[in-house]
């Protein structure tokens, strides 16, 4: 892949976003993991021309360098469809239009598209799972999607949202809340989760020591990038869970504003123990393996 490969690549992530008509939070985290990774290009004015519809999947695919450019749009553009749920009409239409502009076959993306729709699943997990405190399940949970920022499969970015929801999921059943998976996802969205860069001046600034710019900003290295990666998903994560523990232990009754609130200190907390558990993160994306995740995602 070629540096003039990234504004095709990351307009065709954003078109993906689009693809059934609105922009899902969850659907920008993705784009902005890969923005992250790849160094930003002029964000703005792809965005811009995205929105007026001024660049086709059929020019983008034309402007790639390559095979393995041609992989990555149409793996990155999968895991755009599938960041808020299975893929549905219109964004299936759009990925076999995008499939046939980057010269695929079916048979070429057939794993990839098991691996996405499964990941994509209901994030509920299988009865009985394993008991823990609360605050270890937590950390487990923050750490390992801490290490899926930093595995080279790119597919594991769509596990991230469907553990994090699954780790609400367990924390009201410990509460004894019989939840749904929109209940879950409606806490998450107020949260803001899907959104990484709103952690990012949050936790990476001052866990990083101050890169400049951000989340779709400057120019980052490729060691820090994923370093960042992992630090924003792990401080998400371990927000997300405390948030839970307490709005569940507390009925239900915290307000929008509360909830913000503790997010934002438990967040900051993220960041205090994050450097301590960094290398604990290396070690457990250096373990996992897809087949792992998916048991993981379906609660086994």
């Amino acid at each position: 892949m070629e540096p003039s490969d990234h504004p095709a690549l990351v307009a065709i992530a954003m078109l993906a976003a689009r693809a059934d008509g609105r922009v899902d939070p969850a659907e920008r985290q993705p784009i902005d993991a890969f923005v992250a990774r790849i160094g930003s290009p002029d964000v703005s004015r792809l965005a811009a021309q995205v929105e007026g519809g001024q660049l086709r999947v059929a020019d983008l695919a034309a402007r790639l360098s390559g095979g393995e450019a041609r992989r990555l749009a149409y793996e990155t553009a999968l895991a755009v469809c599938n960041a808020d749920g299975a893929a549905g009409p219109d964004e299936l239409r759009f990925l076999d239009e995008l499939r046939a502009a980057l010269g695929l076959t079916a048979a070429d993306v057939s794993e990839l598209d098991r691996t996405a729709r499964s990941l994509a699943g209901d994030p509920r997990p299988a009865a009985g799972a394993a008991d823990a405190s609360v605050a270890d399940l937590i950390l487990r949970q923050a750490i390992l999607t801490g290490a899926l920022e930093i595995l080279p499969d790119r597919l594991a970015n769509i596990a991230v949202l469907p553990l994090q929801l699954r780790l609400v999921y367990q924390i009201g059943q410990r509460h004894g809340q019989q939840l749904d998976a929109r209940q879950v996802r409606d806490l998450a969205a107020t949260l803001g989760l899907g959104a990484a860069a709103q952690a990012f001046e949050g936790v990476v600034m001052k866990v990083m020591g101050g890169v400049a710019g951000g989340l779709l900003g400057g120019l980052l290295g490729g060691a820090t990038r994923v370093a960042t990666g992992a630090a924003v998903t792990f401080a998400a994560t371990y927000a997300l869970g405390h948030v839970a523990e307490q709005y569940y232990a507390q009925g239900r009754k915290l307000s929008k504003a509360e909830l913000k609130a503790l997010f934002a200190r438990f967040r900051d907390e993220a960041g205090t123990i994050y450097p301590r558990i960094q290398q604990q993160i290396q070690s457990e994306a250096g373990t996992l393996d897809m087949q792992k995740v998916l048991a993981m995602v379906h609660g086994r």
